[in-house]
């Protein structure tokens, strides 16, 4: 008989930045851990969770582990037996250690060879005998951001049990009844009131809440749905779905009320998807803020609401913001308007505050504050912002005028290089640091620049993101988007060339300097330059690295442009055969356009053929430096003189592809034709014959289409030589 098993981990807070991933991991940690252990589930395991909980539930657990049958292997058979057929002291030795017979050994044929068996069968022990060390392996298995060591331990012989956070209750039910198991303490921290956490049918309620009692009590629980009621009844909402429909809704009834909608387009779905892991039983309330601060640029107002206070801005129809704002609370307050009073004497103190800072900056230009950079360091080695401006500015220009071909342009660069980090020495960024370049982009157009000045500053350090809607669009550059290319590359550039440069290097996951994130932002202006700026120019990154950098910053980089293309949905062997060669020389634009054609082929037997053969191709013709203007000497067999007609035949295809930066299709298509002639060509013909001059002449046939695929791709990373 199946039974339901229902795991419930009481802790302090959990970030609602880790309570996502953190919840789909104890489904999936549990679910392995049971399969260690032998006991079977037919039912999806749930997850569900709040700032205080986490929770898994299966419905179904089977009542006994099953059966394990297992071979277990000795000695050789040539060690185990002697001459005389009988067992040696190896052998013997290990039928004893086994507790078997003479009569229960097998012999079994291993790649090694032939060896002695004994074949053991272990009854299934019941479950609530193994449930207790699943427990113990769920909690050792789970892996946090950051882990806390909070003087508990598990009698497992590994000693101390770090975690998020602290664990303060375990409910641990299976069909009903309380599966035993003890968080012991360390002997330095146990005392009366450091006590061990031990599992129980009980759970806890809201904070604050309650409807009879006091708040915060423990509750008595039987099973998963009773779970879920008596919880209800108490104030916490233990689906994170049902949490966030009803701030939705709430949200939007509200800002109905107040004369406004939500400021979608401004909010993001961040917030939305942020809130609700941050409350148990959500209520939205409002307040508003005096009208005089709709005078502040709209970024200031949204940044101090949403990042510094988690509000939500309400916007009339026309999109502009209104003097309110929405709060999600964590409890339905006995006065409402005390709460909203309160919130909004803390919002408006800090947005006069922010009203100070921008009226204060905006006493002088923001080439004045550019000055006062040689006061911020960059980095130890590399010098101030003031010197890494002073070298974008020069990069940027030059892009525009050299890589760009927009001379017109090269002034707008400059400029906006100059002045890009000019706003790091504002007192409005060193209050609200997420408005670092945004704020002096504001600055520039408040000081009369031009659009492609200005817009160039305001986006430079996008993009962030590497998907191809990621911000900023096309629209949102308008004029500037040749200019903000310019400046965006640039200063991504000096980052990850001059940190390489003074020995800063990216380590497994450690990456303070966001030097990764830098190479995907520029990666990522490369595949998209049509799009974004209207310049179809196929650049490598040798195009815009004037610098000479050692090969772990090319083979850095080259991961990064696999990295976005892999991100893009693009199958990994496709990109890393788009992506061969010397990464300085690959174009992140070209690389995407073979992209798009390739999987049409890929799956083709033709294709498939040429693929493994090709390998075969780049072996014999590897020695060989490059293609000759003549064979060298005269083909003889049908099959040569056939490939080579066939290299004839697709060369201009794959020149003007290549050439034109389009008709991959076509040429993909008439390249996976050369497959059957190859074959027959390794049929038929002994490239490596007597004939010194014959051989020659074959290798350079190789070789001449070897470089030809290679303008394409290198197919053999798509499908591996059949064996």
């Amino acid at each position: 008989m199946d039974r339901e098993l229902l795991l419930e981990i009481g802790t302090e807070e959990i970030p609602a930045s880790w309570l996502p991933g953190l919840t789909t991991q104890l489904g999936t940690v549990l679910e392995a851990k049971l399969k260690e252990a032998r006991l079977t589930t037919d039912e999806p395991i749930e997850t569900y969770s709040t700032p205080r909980r986490l929770t898994v539930r299966s419905a179904r657990i089977s009542e006994r582990q099953s059966d394990l049958e297992e071979l277990v292997t000795g000695p050789p058979v040539s060690a185990a037996f002697g001459a005389d057929g009988k067992l040696t002291p190896a052998g013997a030795g290990f039928v004893k250690k086994q507790n078997a017979t003479e009569d229960q050994i097998e012999r079994v044929q291993t790649p090694k060879g032939e060896y002695i068996g004994v074949r053991k069968h272990q009854r299934g022990k019941a479950a609530v005998d193994v449930l207790p060390e699943v427990l113990n392996n769920v909690l050792r298995g789970m892996s946090f951001p950051k882990q806390m060591r909070w003087d508990a331990m598990l009698d497992d012989g590994k000693g101390e049990l770090p975690f998020g956070r602290p664990i303060r209750w375990l409910l641990y039910l299976y069909g009903g009844r309380v599966v035993p198991f003890t968080i012991g303490r360390s002997p330095l921290a146990a005392g009366s009131r450091v006590q061990e956490v031990s599992t129980g049918a009980l759970t806890y309620g809201h904070r604050f809440l309650t409807t009879s009692g006091r708040a915060g009590r423990a509750v008595k629980v039987k099973h998963f749905d009773d779970y879920r009621k008596r919880l209800a009844e108490h104030f916490v909402t233990i689906d994170r779905s049902e949490r966030h429909d009803r701030i939705a809704r709430e949200l939007d009834a509200e800002s109905r009320r107040r004369g406004g909608r939500i400021a979608r387009s401004l909010v993001g779905q961040g917030m939305l998807d942020e809130v609700p892991d941050l409350v148990e039983y959500p209520v939205v309330t409002s307040g508003t803020f005096p009208d005089e601060f709709l005078r502040l640029p709209e970024e200031v107002l949204m940044t101090t609401m949403i990042h510094h206070q988690h509000f939500f801005p309400v916007a009339n129809d026309h999109g502009k913001l209104l003097p309110v704002f929405l709060a999600v609370l964590n409890m339905e307050p006995d006065q409402p308007e005390i709460v909203s009073r309160n919130m909004e004497r803390v919002l408006t103190a800090r947005l006069r505050d922010a009203q100070f800072f921008f009226q204060s900056d905006r006493q002088q230009p923001l080439t004045s504050h550019q000055k006062r950079l040689d006061t911020v360091l960059f980095h130890k080695k590399i010098g101030t912002y003031l010197q890494k401006s002073e070298r974008v500015a020069e990069r940027a220009a030059e892009i525009a005028a050299r890589v760009f071909k927009a001379p017109q342009i090269e002034a707008f660069a400059r400029e906006a290089g100059q002045l890009c980090k000019a706003d790091l020495a504002t007192d409005m960024v060193r209050e609200l640091t997420e408005l670092q370049g945004t704020m002096g982009g504001i600055y520039a157009r408040e000081d009369g620049r031009p659009e492609e000045v200005w817009k160039a500053i305001y986006f430079h350090y996008l993009p962030v993101g590497v998907e191809a809607t990621a911000p900023p669009t096309k629209e949102q550059l308008g004029k500037a988007a040749v200019s903000w290319a310019a400046v965006s590359l640039a200063d991504k550039l000096d980052t990850v060339v001059s940190m390489f440069a003074a020995g800063e290097r990216p380590t497994g996951s450690r990456d303070p300097y966001g030097l990764r994130r830098a190479a995907q932002g520029i990666v990522r202006v490369l595949v998209d330059l049509p799009e974004l700026t209207g310049l179809d120019l196929r650049l490598t990154l040798a195009d815009l690295v004037t610098e000479e950098p050692d090969e772990v910053f090319w083979s850095f980089m080259a991961d990064r442009v696999r990295f976005v293309l892999e991100q893009r949905g693009y199958d990994p062997r496709n990109v890393r055969a788009v992506t061969h060669g010397d990464p300085a020389t690959v174009s992140p634009l070209v690389a995407k356009r073979k992209l798009e054609t390739l999987p049409e082929f890929t799956e083709s037997d033709e294709f498939k053929q040429l693929a493994g053969l090709f390998k075969r191709v780049r072996n014999i013709a590897k020695n060989l430096e490059s293609a000759a203007t003549d064979l060298g000497g005269q083909l003889t067999e049908p099959a040569e003189i056939e490939l080579a007609r066939e290299v004839d035949r697709i060369r201009p295809l794959v020149e003007a592809a290549v050439a034109s930066g389009g008709g991959y299709r076509q040429a993909f298509a008439e390249a996976a034709k050369a497959g059957p002639a190859v074959a027959k060509f390794f049929d038929d013909v002994m490239v490596m014959t007597d004939d010194a001059k014959l051989r020659d002449a074959r290798l350079r046939l190789l070789k001449r289409l070897e470089g030809l695929i290679l303008q394409l791709a290198d197919v053999s990373e798509i499908v591996p030589e059949e064996k």
